[in-house]
Protein backbone atom coordinates (compact mmCIF):
# COMPACT_ATOMS: atom_id res chain seq x y z
CA UNK A 1 0.00 0.00 0.00
CA UNK A 2 1.13 2.93 -0.22
CA UNK A 3 0.65 6.99 -2.25
CA UNK A 4 -1.43 7.10 -5.35
CA UNK A 5 0.63 9.83 -6.79
CA UNK A 6 -2.11 11.16 -9.24
CA UNK A 7 -4.55 11.31 -5.97
CA UNK A 8 -1.62 13.00 -4.04
CA UNK A 9 -1.60 15.74 -6.84
CA UNK A 10 -5.32 16.21 -6.68
CA UNK A 11 -5.44 16.36 -3.12
CA UNK A 12 -2.51 18.75 -2.47
CA UNK A 13 -4.73 21.08 -4.96
CA UNK A 14 -7.66 20.77 -3.50
CA UNK A 15 -5.62 21.68 0.04
CA UNK A 16 -4.09 24.16 -1.57
CA UNK A 17 -7.32 25.98 -3.08
CA UNK A 18 -8.49 25.68 0.54
CA UNK A 19 -5.93 27.58 2.28
CA UNK A 20 -5.01 30.02 -0.57
CA UNK A 21 -5.79 32.82 1.61
CA UNK A 22 -4.21 32.09 4.54
CA UNK A 23 -1.04 31.17 2.16
CA UNK A 24 -1.36 34.87 0.53
CA UNK A 25 -1.90 36.19 4.20
CA UNK A 26 1.52 34.56 5.61
CA UNK A 27 3.08 35.58 2.37
CA UNK A 28 1.99 39.19 2.59
CA UNK A 29 3.96 39.55 5.84
CA UNK A 30 7.32 38.47 4.88
CA UNK A 31 7.05 38.41 0.93
CA UNK A 32 4.90 39.54 -2.18
CA UNK A 33 1.63 38.54 -0.94
CA UNK A 34 1.38 36.20 -3.87
CA UNK A 35 2.32 32.54 -2.71
CA UNK A 36 -1.62 31.27 -2.34
CA UNK A 37 -2.78 32.35 -5.62
CA UNK A 38 0.44 31.20 -7.55
CA UNK A 39 0.11 27.58 -5.73
CA UNK A 40 -3.65 27.43 -6.95
CA UNK A 41 -3.26 28.63 -10.31
CA UNK A 42 -0.53 26.19 -10.90
CA UNK A 43 -2.03 22.98 -8.87
CA UNK A 44 -5.37 23.75 -10.46
CA UNK A 45 -3.15 23.70 -14.28
CA UNK A 46 -1.45 20.11 -12.95
CA UNK A 47 -4.83 18.87 -11.92
CA UNK A 48 -6.03 19.91 -15.54
CA UNK A 49 -3.34 18.24 -17.38
CA UNK A 50 -4.08 14.99 -15.49
CA UNK A 51 -7.73 15.30 -16.97
CA UNK A 52 -6.51 15.74 -20.14
CA UNK A 53 -3.61 13.51 -20.31
CA UNK A 54 -4.13 10.78 -18.00
CA UNK A 55 -0.36 9.82 -17.53
CA UNK A 56 -0.16 5.86 -16.91
CA UNK A 57 2.34 5.65 -14.77
CA UNK A 58 3.81 7.18 -11.20
CA UNK A 59 7.05 8.39 -13.30
CA UNK A 60 4.90 9.61 -16.05
CA UNK A 61 2.30 11.15 -13.08
CA UNK A 62 5.55 13.48 -11.85
CA UNK A 63 7.37 14.13 -14.77
CA UNK A 64 3.73 15.94 -16.19
CA UNK A 65 2.90 17.68 -12.82
CA UNK A 66 6.83 18.99 -12.60
CA UNK A 67 6.66 20.40 -15.88
CA UNK A 68 3.37 22.19 -15.75
CA UNK A 69 4.48 24.14 -12.16
CA UNK A 70 7.31 25.41 -13.78
CA UNK A 71 5.58 27.40 -16.27
CA UNK A 72 2.59 28.12 -14.15
CA UNK A 73 3.76 29.10 -10.98
CA UNK A 74 5.47 32.26 -10.33
CA UNK A 75 8.37 33.27 -7.94
CA UNK A 76 10.51 30.55 -6.69
CA UNK A 77 7.40 28.22 -5.54
CA UNK A 78 7.40 27.12 -9.37
CA UNK A 79 11.43 25.71 -10.00
CA UNK A 80 11.16 24.66 -6.51
CA UNK A 81 8.18 22.17 -6.23
CA UNK A 82 8.66 21.61 -9.99
CA UNK A 83 12.25 20.28 -8.96
CA UNK A 84 10.88 18.37 -6.14
CA UNK A 85 8.51 16.39 -8.96
CA UNK A 86 11.13 16.14 -10.91
CA UNK A 87 13.01 14.41 -8.47
CA UNK A 88 10.26 11.91 -7.18
CA UNK A 89 9.63 11.41 -11.06
CA UNK A 90 12.71 8.66 -11.53
CA UNK A 91 13.03 7.88 -7.65
CA UNK A 92 9.08 6.45 -7.53
CA UNK A 93 9.68 3.21 -9.39
CA UNK A 94 6.17 1.20 -9.34
CA UNK A 95 4.93 3.17 -6.70
CA UNK A 96 3.37 0.30 -4.80
CA UNK A 97 4.61 0.32 -1.39
CA UNK A 98 5.38 2.92 1.00
CA UNK A 99 8.84 2.68 1.15
CA UNK A 100 8.50 3.81 -2.87
CA UNK A 101 7.31 6.78 -1.77
CA UNK A 102 9.62 7.39 1.13
CA UNK A 103 12.33 6.66 -1.03
CA UNK A 104 11.15 9.38 -4.08
CA UNK A 105 9.98 11.82 -1.14
CA UNK A 106 13.58 12.05 -0.21
CA UNK A 107 14.41 12.67 -3.75
CA UNK A 108 12.35 15.44 -3.96
CA UNK A 109 13.43 16.80 -1.02
CA UNK A 110 17.23 16.44 -2.18
CA UNK A 111 16.34 18.30 -5.77
CA UNK A 112 14.70 21.18 -3.76
CA UNK A 113 18.22 21.40 -1.18
CA UNK A 114 20.29 21.29 -4.24
CA UNK A 115 17.73 24.46 -6.31
CA UNK A 116 17.01 26.50 -3.61
CA UNK A 117 20.33 25.81 -1.17
CA UNK A 118 18.12 26.35 2.17
CA UNK A 119 19.39 24.70 5.15
CA UNK A 120 16.60 23.38 8.13
CA UNK A 121 16.59 26.27 10.24
CA UNK A 122 16.50 28.94 7.14
CA UNK A 123 12.99 29.60 7.13
CA UNK A 124 11.58 27.88 4.14
CA UNK A 125 10.01 24.78 3.07
CA UNK A 126 12.75 22.77 3.71
CA UNK A 127 11.97 23.33 6.95
CA UNK A 128 8.80 20.90 6.72
CA UNK A 129 9.83 18.80 3.80
CA UNK A 130 13.30 17.63 5.96
CA UNK A 131 11.56 16.61 9.05
CA UNK A 132 8.93 14.85 7.19
CA UNK A 133 11.21 13.19 4.65
CA UNK A 134 13.27 11.57 8.38
CA UNK A 135 9.81 10.61 9.74
CA UNK A 136 9.02 8.47 6.78
CA UNK A 137 12.32 7.16 6.00
CA UNK A 138 12.40 6.44 9.86
CA UNK A 139 9.24 4.52 9.82
CA UNK A 140 9.67 2.76 6.44
CA UNK A 141 13.12 1.48 8.48
CA UNK A 142 10.64 0.29 11.70
CA UNK A 143 8.23 -1.72 9.10
CA UNK A 144 5.40 1.02 10.35
CA UNK A 145 2.55 0.64 8.79
CA UNK A 146 2.06 2.84 6.04
CA UNK A 147 -1.06 4.70 7.27
CA UNK A 148 1.63 4.94 10.85
CA UNK A 149 4.65 6.14 8.65
CA UNK A 150 2.25 9.12 6.50
CA UNK A 151 0.52 10.35 10.19
CA UNK A 152 4.26 10.57 11.34
CA UNK A 153 5.39 12.44 8.51
CA UNK A 154 2.56 14.60 8.87
CA UNK A 155 3.17 15.56 12.57
CA UNK A 156 6.40 16.05 11.69
CA UNK A 157 5.86 18.72 8.40
CA UNK A 158 3.54 20.64 10.44
CA UNK A 159 5.95 20.81 13.87
CA UNK A 160 8.51 21.95 11.04
CA UNK A 161 6.15 24.46 9.76
CA UNK A 162 4.54 26.09 13.36
CA UNK A 163 8.72 25.92 13.99
CA UNK A 164 9.62 28.52 11.79
CA UNK A 165 7.69 31.23 13.40
CA UNK A 166 10.37 32.48 15.42
CA UNK A 167 12.79 31.93 12.99
CA UNK A 168 14.98 34.68 11.23
CA UNK A 169 15.09 34.54 7.48
CA UNK A 170 18.31 33.26 5.87
CA UNK A 171 17.05 32.73 2.29
CA UNK A 172 13.91 33.77 -0.14
CA UNK A 173 11.75 37.19 -0.10
CA UNK A 174 11.90 36.87 3.73
CA UNK A 175 15.27 36.87 4.16
CA UNK A 176 15.45 40.79 3.34
CA UNK A 177 13.25 41.46 5.85
CA UNK A 178 15.97 40.56 8.36
CA UNK A 179 15.13 40.43 12.10
CA UNK A 180 11.40 41.98 11.03
CA UNK A 181 10.87 38.34 9.41
CA UNK A 182 10.70 36.40 13.44
CA UNK A 183 7.49 35.90 14.65
CA UNK A 184 5.99 34.99 11.03
CA UNK A 185 5.16 31.96 9.93
CA UNK A 186 6.91 30.47 6.57
CA UNK A 187 4.52 30.38 3.87
CA UNK A 188 6.65 27.95 1.85
CA UNK A 189 6.74 25.75 4.97
CA UNK A 190 3.25 26.59 5.36
CA UNK A 191 2.19 24.87 1.39
CA UNK A 192 5.00 22.31 1.88
CA UNK A 193 3.22 20.79 4.83
CA UNK A 194 0.25 20.79 2.87
CA UNK A 195 2.00 18.89 0.56
CA UNK A 196 2.48 16.02 3.25
CA UNK A 197 -1.05 16.19 4.17
CA UNK A 198 -2.32 14.96 0.75
CA UNK A 199 -0.03 12.42 0.57
CA UNK A 200 -1.61 10.93 4.05
CA UNK A 201 -5.32 11.61 1.80
CA UNK A 202 -4.37 10.13 -1.22
CA UNK A 203 -2.97 6.54 0.50
CA UNK A 204 -4.64 3.39 -1.43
Amino acid sequence: MSVDPAAWIRAFAALVDAHADELTALDAAVGDADHGTNMRRGMAAAVAALNDSHPETPTEVFKQTAMVLIRSIGGAAGPLYGTFFLRCAPAIGSGTEISDFARAFRAGLDGVLARGKAEPGDKTMVDALEPAADALDKAVAAESAPEAALDAAVLAAETGRDATIPLVARKGRASYLGERSAGHQDPGATSAALLVRAARQALR
